[in-house]
Parts: C-alpha cells; sequence; structure tokens
C-alpha cells in the first residue's frame, strides 16, 4: 500500500513550517505567491491526496482543551462532554482527535498536524489563543465559554448560579460565601452574577470578604484549599458556601471536616455540575446539574451545521441532597 503523504511530510520537505503548509494548501493568506506554488508543487511531486481540500464536508475534528486543566479538577466534567462529541463523531463518520494547548504553544502549528476541518474548543482559554483561532480558516466552535464572533455552546451558568443561591436564602442561609471568583472565566463569572442576583433580590448585602477569588487553572487546590481556611478564620464564618464547581466543594467540605465544621449542621455546601462524586460524597452533595454529554452534542451540530442560534443555553436543573437543608445551628466556638 502506498504510504499517505502527511502536511508534515511536506513540511520537511519545503523547509517550511506546518502551519505555512496548511496556509498553502488551503489558499489562505500569508504567504507569498513563490512560497505558495514551491508548497503545492512538492505537494504535488509527494503524491498529497488533493481532493479531501476540494469536499467541503467535515471529516475529521479536533477537540482543543487547556493543558492546565487537569484531572482532579477539570476532566469529571470535560471528559464526559468530549464523549458526547466522539459519540455525534461517530454517528456522523467523522473522525475526531484531542490536542492540550497553552498560551505558550504554536497554536497554528499544533493545529495543523492533525488536519482537521473543524475545531471544537472546550473551557477557558487565554485571549491569546482565541486570537489566534480567529486567524484560522476553519469552522471553529466554542463549549463552556464565549468570545466574540464564535458559535457558543453554554450550560445556563446564570441561572444555575441564581436557583442554588435562593435554595440556600431559602433554608435560611444568610452569610452565604462564593468560592470560585474567577474574573477570567466566563462560566464562573456567569455564576457569581447569578449569586449576586438572588442575594440582591433577598436583600442581603455581604462583605467582599466572601467572595474568594481563584486563578483560572493553575494551582487551583491548594488555592481552594487556602481560600475556604481564609472564609472559615473571617470574624463571622459564613453558614453556607456555592462553590463554582462540584471538585471545589468537596474541597471545602474536606476543610470543614479537617477544621471541625459540620456540613451542613454548621455550614451548608453547593456545587455545580453534577459530576459523580457529587452523589457519592458524605454528605451526598447538592448542585446544580449540567448534561454535560448534550453540551458536547449541542456544541457538535453547531459546529457542523453552521444553523440556527451562535449562541446557545443549555437548561440546568438544582439537585438538592443533604449537604444543604436546614437551618444553621447556633455557632459554636472552634478549637
Amino acid at each position: 500500500m502506498m504510504k499517505k503523504t502527511r502536511i508534515k511530510d511536506i513540511a520537511t520537505a519545503c523547509g517550511v513550517s506546518i502551519a505555512a503548509v496548511s496556509r498553502a494548501l488551503k489558499g489562505q493568506p500569508g504567504l507569498s505567491d513563490e512560497t505558495r506554488q514551491r508548497i503545492l508543487s512538492i505537494a504535488e511531486a509527494e503524491g498529497y491526496d488533493f481532493s479531501r481540500l476540494r469536499n467541503g464536508r467535515i471529516k475529521r475534528l479536533l477537540f482543543l482543551l487547556h493543558r492546565h486543566h487537569n484531572i482532579a479538577s477539570a476532566l469529571p466534567f470535560y471528559s464526559t462532554v468530549m464523549l458526547g462529541v466522539a459519540d455525534a463523531c461517530r454517528e456522523n463518520d467523522i473522525a475526531m482527535s484531542f490536542q492540550p494547548v497553552g498560551p505558550e504553544d504554536a497554536i497554528a502549528d499544533l493545529i495543523a498536524l492533525h488536519q482537521p476541518d473543524a475545531i471544537l474548543c472546550a473551557g477557558y482559554l487565554e485571549p491569546e489563543i482565541i486570537g489566534e483561532l480567529r486567524k484560522i480558516s476553519l469552522p471553529v466552535a466554542l463549549v463552556d465559554l464565549w468570545a466574540a464572533d464564535f458559535p457558543c455552546v453554554n450550560p445556563d451558568n446564570y441561572h444555575g448560579g441564581f436557583v442554588v443561591t435562593r435554595h440556600l436564602i431559602e433554608q435560611g442561609r444568610r452569610r452565604i460565601a462564593f468560592l470560585g471568583d474567577a474574573h477570567h472565566h466566563y462560566s464562573i463569572r456567569q455564576r457569581l452574577e447569578g449569586y449576586q442576583q438572588a442575594l440582591f433580590e433577598a436583600g442581603l448585602s455581604l462583605p467582599a470578604q466572601y467572595r474568594v477569588e481563584m486563578p483560572p487553572v493553575r494551582e487551583i487546590e491548594q488555592a481552594l484549599t487556602e481560600g475556604m481556611e481564609t472564609l472559615l478564620s473571617l470574624p463571622q464564618p459564613p453558614d453556607a458556601i456555592f462553590a463554582y464547581n462540584d471538585v471545589a466543594a468537596l474541597i471545602a467540605m474536606r476543610i470543614c471536616a479537617r477544621k471541625g465544621y459540620r456540613v451542613p449542621e454548621d455550614i451548608a455546601i453547593v456545587g455545580f455540575d453534577d459530576i459523580d462524586a457529587a452523589a457519592w460524597a458524605y454528605p451526598p452533595l447538592t448542585t446544580v446539574a449540567v448534561d454535560k454529554r448534550e453540551l458536547g452534542r449541542d456544541a457538535f451540530r453547531l459546529l457542523v451545521t453552521g444553523e440556527g442560534e451562535r449562541n446557545l443555553l443549555l437548561p440546568v436543573r438544582l439537585v438538592i441532597r443533604e449537604s444543604s437543608p436546614g437551618a444553621p445551628s447556633p455557632l459554636r466556638p472552634r478549637s
């Protein structure tokens, strides 16, 4: 069987980058006519299959995720989103590949290695990466992220933040802290805004110390631990914690246990996402359920069809478990 010529082979033969070869093959700007013609001539001589460029149908999809999303804090959510995308790809005879990325990467070169026809990006990405994606002449869609000029699919984070905070207020909680005030991530900002709106409608005004800021992706577990310890050391510790996701909520529960606070008697704790571990926790965690697999499938449909709304919101659902019922006990001194 004849060996298939890859873009990487053409780049080596031409002495140019993979991204330059990709631009030449797809007729994209950024190359001199001389360089473009030399690449095309060598590609033809090497036996490159040009037919895939003339077929508008998507055959290869690339799934991008920030490389600093680690297994503990992010993959319980994004792995299920990716499985939803993989289901849709399989049903439509599309090959899917995966690439972790960061701002230090040569994004165009990494993408060109996969030779995709379309790109799906999940979760937080720095503005530098979004800027590089704008330069790429391929269909791009975002899931659990928003940026101008791109089709996006998100859970209804604002509504989820609102209903879970209102639930805590209805349970008699009044010092409700938000763990995860990250201004960088669109989803967390929306959850924070829903939280603030619920407090406003209930006539509750809390000092800024009840919001703990987290970095977007790096060293998140240590930052969450320090944030919880800061909240518990306040003169009036919170009687409830709304953690920006379930992993953060589980860390908060662990710190409470270590410090002698009972959940939910002293502090109610709620999360967001409804990962599997939320139901396994002790006590089981109240959270906002997101249909993560459907989120991936919706993003796939938006990317492939390019039709309908360009900013889809997926409904969310409050799941009440044992970590949040009832009013708090009288505050007890801690050792």
